[in-house]
């Protein structure tokens, strides 16, 4: 029997691939024998080499700034896309998303740019069969007190991968998402840094500890696999349990 988690020959694109979660995607895809291409917001890959969390050897790098929609409209093309992942993210502190600039930011990056990829390589998935999937985040599902683009952006993200499933699945595309919970990445160095809010973010977590990169990337290779065929709009939680309560 064939590997089902084996991705030889196949194309795959992580929008935000050059660090973090999305980053450990792309180095699970990579590892799995994907020809793999990432997006980030710096120059070059060589502008990552000193940054945590971030692996861009054998990845193919582009740089594209998703908040403008003529950079994506301008990224590279592909006759066949057989994974889409859209793991790009922003957030504004010190209630900046109470202003309309940091609200307009955290919306276009975190909800309006998965829509024009979306829309962008519809064609390329159509053809390779393939599988798009949204990394959204748990704060979907509760208040994010202090972030209420954040929370509203990763909550529209969840319900668009619902409406692309439903609109895309006469065209053989599987449309599907990831909801993290609290995974170690520079977004969430604000807790992190801080001994006394990590000593509280983990208390809410029934396994009491930070989720890895690589644990959001099995999901992702999942999804993306055909041990998923029948899977189709929905949105994973990957939380260690925070949500349960």
């Amino acid at each position: 029997m064939s590997d089902p988690l084996d991705f030889t020959g196949k194309r795959v694109l992580i929008v935000g691939g050059s660090s973090g979660i999305g980053n450990g995607m792309a180095q699970a895809f990579h590892g799995r024998g994907a020809e793999v291409h990432v997006w980030g917001t710096r120059p070059g890959a060589a502008d990552y080499a000193d940054e945590d969390g971030s692996d861009l050897t054998g990845l193919h790098y582009t740089q594209v700034d998703v908040s403008d929609p003529s950079q994506i409209e301008n990224a590279p093309d592909y006759d066949s896309l057989d994974v889409l992942v859209c793991c790009q993210g922003a957030v504004e502190y010190r209630r900046a998303e109470f202003e309309r600039e940091g609200w307009d930011r955290v919306l276009a990056v975190n909800l309006s740019s998965i829509m024009d990829c979306a829309r962008k390589y519809r064609t390329a998935l159509a053809e390779a069969k393939g599988s798009l999937i949204a990394v959204s985040s748990t704060a979907a599902f509760h208040a994010t007190v202090g972030n209420p683009a954040y929370g509203a952006s990763k909550a529209g993200a969840v319900a668009l991968v619902r409406n692309l499933a439903a609109a895309f699945a006469e065209e053989g595309i599987r449309v599907n998402g990831i909801a993290p919970g609290f995974v170690a990445t520079k977004m969430t160095k604000v807790t992190t840094d801080h001994p006394k809010r990590l000593e509280g973010a983990l208390a809410k977590i029934p396994l009491h500890r930070m989720g890895e990169p690589s644990e959001l990337a099995g999901a992702a290779l999942f999804l993306a696999s055909p041990l998923s065929s029948y899977i189709l709009g929905q949105t994973i939680v990957v939380d260690g349990g925070l949500t349960l309560s």
